[in-house]
């Protein structure tokens, strides 16, 4: 229970700073996000989500905490099920304490399948915010050159307001330029937030499989049929090296002897 406070502190931390951090500079964020409302909006409305989501996941966390604590103390309450190891904990409910090793291995595969397959969600979003930044950066470079060249174009050297013209006419590609950098901008920093509060859901998931690795291999036993499986391939490739060996002697020893 103590890494799961360690990173559930530290997710509350660091979303705690990032939220100061865009209270102070909140003109400077204003600014960037108005570059482009739409595109920004949807990686700033993206981020939130995965923000909130990696807290959700990791507070559905509880019921696994519950039931390995009242596993591992053999408590053995009723209440305390898990979510994402129930299969898990039904069969560890009707073995005995001892496992073999192939059991355990099976065991822990399962666990680790489950809880990557929780983490899927979350790896999409990080995968969703840098798409949409570089989205952001190829939507902005084309405005920017199709506005260059609408504007060359447009120009007439020849007439006297060609300056004028010019420096009204590089609004339009430079907000392209705007948009492409405040979105990847955006898009990598939100990207960098939800995998650092992705990163701490893992670390809280990993922590839970390996105390419960670590409570069944005290009284995990090897079956003699896994030990053979294991040995044998040792004993015959010793074996055959213990032949060639064998063999260079006595050729060697023929050499001589002539």
């Amino acid at each position: 229970m103590n890494s799961f406070h360690k990173n559930l502190n530290r997710m509350a931390f660091f979303t705690a700073f990032l939220l100061c951090a865009l209270i102070i500079f909140n003109h400077q964020f204003l600014t960037i996000a108005s570059a482009n409302i739409y595109l920004n909006g949807a990686i700033i409305g993206t981020t939130l989500f995965g923000i909130i989501l990696c807290f959700i996941k990791v507070f559905r966390l509880l019921p696994e905490h519950r039931w390995l604590n009242s596993y591992t103390r053999r408590t053995r309450r009723d209440d305390a099920q898990p979510r994402l190891l129930n299969s898990v904990a039904m069969l560890l409910r009707g073995r005995s304490q001892k496992l073999d090793g192939a059991a355990l291995r099976s065991i822990m595969d399962t666990i680790f399948i489950r809880f990557e397959d929780d983490r899927e969600s979350v790896r999409y979003i990080t995968n969703t915010l840098i798409f949409l930044g570089l989205l952001g950066t190829f939507w902005g470079l084309i405005v920017t050159i199709g506005g260059f060249a609408e504007l060359i174009g447009s120009l007439d050297f020849n007439d006297d307001t060609v300056l004028t013209s010019m420096q009204q006419g590089l609004a339009h590609p430079l907000g392209g330029m705007s948009t492409a950098f405040t979105s990847s901008l955006l898009g990598l920093g939100g990207s960098l937030v939800i995998g650092f509060l992705g990163l701490q859901l893992q670390l809280a998931q990993g922590a839970i499989a390996t105390e419960l690795e670590d409570y069944l291999s005290k009284n995990a036993t090897i079956s003699n049929a896994e030990l053979t499986k294991n040995t044998l391939p040792k004993l015959q490739e010793n074996s055959e090296r213990i032949t060639e060996i064998l063999n260079k002697i006595e050729q060697r020893l023929k050499e001589i002897s002539k």
